[in-house]
Parts: structure tokens; sequence; C-alpha cells
């Protein structure tokens, strides 16, 4: 599904350049629940950038389903993360005056669907993560793994091929935590691809596929799946 070839990424030119990935080579199939782990500044979130389509390698090639994703246009990458895209952060990013439902429905206003279609579709992936009943609060009358249901209900709610997570339990407690990776990995087993940047062993154990990542390049790819 994804293929990453000699893929560089540099900030800056000259003496004051900087190469945060340098040639990275990498894979990615249909269905795979993949953990990228590394340490700071070893170039796993610029990596999880490109992944995303929010930014563009320097050299080299990223395949998305066999299309050449570094030859699309600003706009042709936007649509390919509003149509087959979908993303978790660490922080939740939701909107603060608006409920759980609003929050949710936010990736289909974007797309134009009517009101009617996209108020059904976001409280089915409410229903989806457990927050059906929560649907009129706002993130401050939500706890932190309520608040993060809420932003996989709003990844989901567009039927993403792909799901990118970054640091998706970075701000919870242990239980907490453990409730999410439960709440990925039930929608991994539905067929959704799970790109997932992680510090956390234990949290990267709920993966098939643990790509480390240190100086610019994944030095090291361990499959676990069963």
């Amino acid at each position: 599904m994804i293929r990453l070839r000699g893929v560089t990424r540099t900030f800056g030119s000259g003496a004051a350049g900087f190469q945060a990935l340098r040639g990275v080579d990498f894979d990615v199939a249909a269905g795979d629940f993949v953990a990228i782990m590394g340490p700071s500044g070893s170039g796993k979130s610029t990596m999880m950038n490109i992944l995303g389509c929010l930014d563009v390698p320097t050299a080299g090639e990223f395949l998305f389903q066999g299309f050449h994703v570094e030859k699309l246009t600003r706009d042709e990458r936007a649509l390919l993360r509003r149509r087959y895209l979908g993303f978790v952060f660490q922080g939740f990013n939701l909107l603060a005056r608006t409920n759980a439902l609003e929050n949710v429905e936010l990736p289909l206003l974007y797309r134009g669907e009517k009101p009617r279609a996209r108020r059904a579709a976001a409280m089915d992936a409410l229903a989806q993560v457990g927050l059906a009943d929560w649907w009129d609060h706002t993130p401050a009358e939500l706890s932190g793994g309520q608040q993060q249901r809420v932003a996989i209900a709003r990844a989901i709610v567009t039927s993403p091929q792909v799901l990118l997570a970054d640091e998706p339990t970075g701000n919870l407690d242990t239980a907490r935590s453990l409730e999410i990776m439960e709440l990925l990995t039930r929608f991994n087993r539905t067929g959704i691809t799970i790109l997932m940047v992680t510090h956390e062993a234990e949290m990267a154990a709920y993966a098939h596929t643990v790509a480390h990542v240190r100086d610019g390049l994944v030095e090291q790819s361990e499959a676990r799946r069963p």
C-alpha cells in the first residue's frame, strides 16, 4: 500500500541545512498495524508527516497505492488526505467551543457533505468509540480518555484506509492508554491500516510491525504478525 524509496528530507540549506531523513526505504502492507519508534530527533515525526502527506520529501519516491505522492500538487495531496487518511494526535486537537458531535462532523463538513448525512455519520462514529451518549458535551466536559475517543471518532468518520496516530496515548494515564490501544486494535481488525508513532514499548506491543528509526534512517523493522 505504501512504499518509500530513498526518501530524504532536508530543512534549510547550505551550512545551516539539516537532513532529518537520510534515504529511508520503508514498506507498509494494507491492513498492517505499524509502530514507529525512535529517540527524539531520530526523524520519526518527519517521516510521519511525509506519510500523512503533510510534508513532501526533498528527494526520493513516496508511492501510495502505486501513485507517486511526491509528484502531486498541494491541492492533490490535500484531496488524498481528505479521502484516504485519518489523523489522531497526542494533543487531541479538538475545537474547544464545539461539542463532540460537531468536532466529529468537521472532516465531513470539509468534504461538503449535507448536514443530515454528516450528523448521522458522526453519531455512528461516536457510537463506535462508546460515546454516543456524550455527543453534546464540549471537550472541557470530557476526560482525557474521552477526548481522545472523540478524536479517534473524528479520524474514522470518513472511513479512511490509513489511520495515522502520533503519540495517541502520550497525554493519558496507563488505564486510559490501554483503552485507546484496544480501540485502535479493533479498528485495525476491520481493515484500517494503522501507523503509530510512540515512545512506549508497552503501546508498540499492540502493533504487528515495529519500525525503529535512528539518525534519519529506518535501521530495523521487526515483524510481529502472528
